[in-house]
Order: structure tokens, then sequence, then C-alpha cells
């Protein structure tokens, strides 16, 4: 029952958000239920309903996960802490510890941890948010040993990488560490890890639970 509030409450913000989500969803099922439709009737005639009606769901969720997705970009998009928001989302062998760097002009660095090793996400303006990572990829450095250390700035700026592939970025940076050691990894950088306050504005709990909710 507290998925399936959940799942509408995600609908009616994502009404809100994207008024053209519903058309898109409602084509989705019918075709899928099309194409579903006409692969049960190469079986047989009692797999017609069975088989529209699991593709023309799987096919409305998919183009409904895609719409709340986008939704949830436009809607983060700029403010301060949406990396670490859309960072949170990762599945997986991954620990994202928020707002690791901050400076006076609020300028932010994340860190996560996981196979390609250390990746440190500024956010914030041109040279002051790189001179930040630099000072946190050096902080970290003695640490993590052979370990690589990636930094990324999240930006549409020329090197930066826009927030709505984000995601994929870091999910295909190369592997180096083993599924095993990223727990391991994160252990021994854990003490590191300053208390710092993470700026209002996002809440990342909050965006991976599927919406956007100001703090």
């Amino acid at each position: 029952m507290k998925t399936l509030r959940n799942l509408a409450e995600v609908w009616r913000q994502l009404r809100t958000l994207d008024p053209r989500a519903t058309l898109w969803v409602v084509l989705a099922g019918v075709a899928g239920a099309a194409v579903g439709a006409g692969g049960g009737l190469l079986l047989s005639v009692w797999a017609i309903a069975p088989m529209a009606l699991l593709t023309g769901l799987l096919a409305a969720l998919l183009v409904f996960n895609l719409r709340a997705r986008r939704a949830m970009y436009t809607a983060i998009e700029g403010q301060l802490g949406a990396a670490a928001a859309v960072l949170e989302q990762l599945r997986g062998p991954w620990f994202v510890t928020p707002a690791v760097a901050i400076n006076g002009k609020q300028d932010l660095v994340h860190r996560v941890v996981g196979r390609p090793g250390v990746v440190l996400v500024g956010e914030g303006a041109g040279q002051r948010v790189k001179g930040l990572l630099a000072q946190e990829r050096k902080r970290l450095a003695r640490a993590v040993g052979d370990v690589p250390i990636h930094t990324l700035v999240v930006g549409d700026e020329e090197g930066g990488v826009p927030l709505t592939k984000l995601q994929s970025r870091v999910t295909k940076l190369p592997r180096s560490v083993g599924r095993k050691d990223v727990a391991k990894l994160e252990r021994r950088l854990k003490p590191l890890t300053r208390s710092l306050p993470i700026p209002g504005g996002i809440d990342p709990t909050a965006v991976r639970r599927g919406r956007p909710k100001p703090r």
C-alpha cells in the first residue's frame, strides 16, 4: 500500500511538472498492448489478453519513469545541491557523501565511492569550484593510495557535465576497484569526512524517492 501511495504522489507531482505526461503514458500503454496482443496471437488466442496487459503496463511504466526523471531534472536544475540529489539515485555499490567541501561562495564538492574509485563532483562557478576540487583531491590522495580519483564539474560550460548526463558519466568511468573492495575504500575515507552542513534547497533523499522536496 505504501508503494502505491508513493506512486500516486509521484504521479500527481509529475502531472503538475509535465502536463503532457498523461498523454505519453497512455500512448505508450496502448502501443505496448497492441504489440503484446500481436505476440500473443502468434502463441494462442488465450495468450492475447495476458500478453497485451503485461506489455501495455510495462511500456506505460517505462515511459512514466522516463518522464518522471526528466521532470525531476527540470525541477532541480540550477538549484544548490542538485548534483547530490542526482548522485543519490545511483544503484549498486556506490557510496555518496554530499558536500564534503564548501567555500564561502557556496561552491560544493560531493564525494562518490564506487567501482571507478573516488569521484569528486563539483557544483559552482568556473575556476573557484575547480580549485575546491583540487584541494579535496590533494587531501584524499594519501588515503586512497593507488586508487584513481576522478573529478567532474557539473554545468553547461565547456568541459562540464550537464546534470541530465551526470549519472551516466559517473557510471561509465573505467572500473578499477573490485566490487568487494568498494565498501573497504569508503570505510578508509570515512574518518576524513568533515562534518559540513548541506546547504538548503534540496533534500537528496527525497529526490531518490522520486520527487524533489525543498528543505
